[in-house]
């Protein structure tokens, strides 16, 4: 067993190596399509989350697979600079995650993956030492029994578990039950609960699951969020956009930094809001992540989208 410091935040998850192609027109079948620019750049969920917080100040672990190739000695120099403390479970021979990622005119972005299975963590990789020294614990679910192991171990220990959700992983359910404030792609609930309306599938995976909140972001429109007794919306920050690769990442970082720093949900969820919207103005899943004056001027100054109306009854939007 290995006796480490306390951290604010652990995270357990994915990293990638992300080739970002900026293009003019997105390709259509059968065509070809010049590009002039093709940039390597460490990202994936958990890894992005992770080194955000960092930079604005919290102590921070992360726990993940590398392989031995170039990629992986991307990421170490990227946590090593960065400060980030690491658990990297090291696979020889072995080739790390890698994301070609194409991001259109609108800096909307598609991206193709790929990751030898050897990868895959186990519950026999971590160790309970490495989760409940920490003050929070974020997880992705990409390696669902990891995650559901570490979540369950911050649980006992009373550490909060944050969630970042995008597919319905075997063994999921009992993630979810795992997690105080689940936060997953827009997507997702009405999918897993198989809910036509958003607002009536956040408040189910609530009910079922027992979370603290639950939560969908919705890209340009912002984000919306169910605490049990009100939801919550808030508008997304209009800015100029390069490219969206690791606007999710850089929101959950958002709101796990006001978390810890005690603000009430209204601000947690708008800080986030302002992270995201300014790491989309850069190419890259951290390209433009900002210091906290520049988010706070941002949500004091910034022009936000007209948003979305919801079809909720008997319950109060909150914004």
């Amino acid at each position: 067993m290995t006796n480490l410091s306390q951290v604010d935040l652990v995270g357990v998850g994915l990293n990638a190596t992300d080739t970002v192609i900026p293009l003019v027109s997105f390709p259509v079948r059968g065509s070809k399509v010049e590009y002039g620019a093709a940039n390597v750049l460490p990202g994936g969920q958990v890894a992005s989350t992770v080194v955000a917080c960092q930079q604005w100040g919290l102590q921070t672990r992360y726990i993940g697979s590398l392989g031995s190739d170039s990629a992986g000695d991307l990421h170490r120099k990227a946590f090593s600079e960065a400060g980030v403390e690491t658990q990297i479970i090291a696979i020889d021979d072995c080739d790390s995650r890698q994301s070609l990622i194409l991001v259109d005119e609108d800096g909307e972005r598609t991206v193709l993956w790929r990751r030898d299975e050897r990868l895959d963590l186990q519950p026999r990789h971590i160790e309970r030492d490495w989760i409940v020294n920490a003050r929070a614990l974020h997880v992705d679910g990409y390696d669902t029994a990891v995650a559901t192991t570490a979540a369950r171990w911050a649980r006992e220990a009373g550490i909060p578990v944050i969630a970042d959700l995008d597919e319905l992983y075997p063994g999921v359910d009992s993630l979810i039950e795992n997690v105080d404030y689940l936060i997953v792609s827009r997507d997702f609930p009405c999918r897993l609960m198989k809910e036509k309306y958003l607002e009536e599938a956040l408040r189910a995976m609530q009910h079922r699951y027992g979370c603290l909140l639950t939560a969908a972001t919705l890209g340009q429109d912002g984000v919306l969020a169910w605490d049990r007794d009100h939801f919550h919306y808030t508008r997304a920050y209009r800015v100029p956009v390069a490219d969206t690769t690791g606007a999710g990442d850089i929101f959950h970082a958002g709101f796990i930094y006001g978390l810890l720093q005690g603000w009430p949900l209204a601000r947690q969820l708008d800080f986030a809001c302002a992270a995201a919207a300014l790491n989309c103005m850069s190419v890259g899943a951290r390209g433009g992540i900002q210091p906290v004056e520049s988010i706070e001027s941002l949500m004091a100054n910034g022009v936000r989208y007209a948003g979305v109306q919801f079809a909720v009854s008997q319950n109060r939007i909150a914004q």
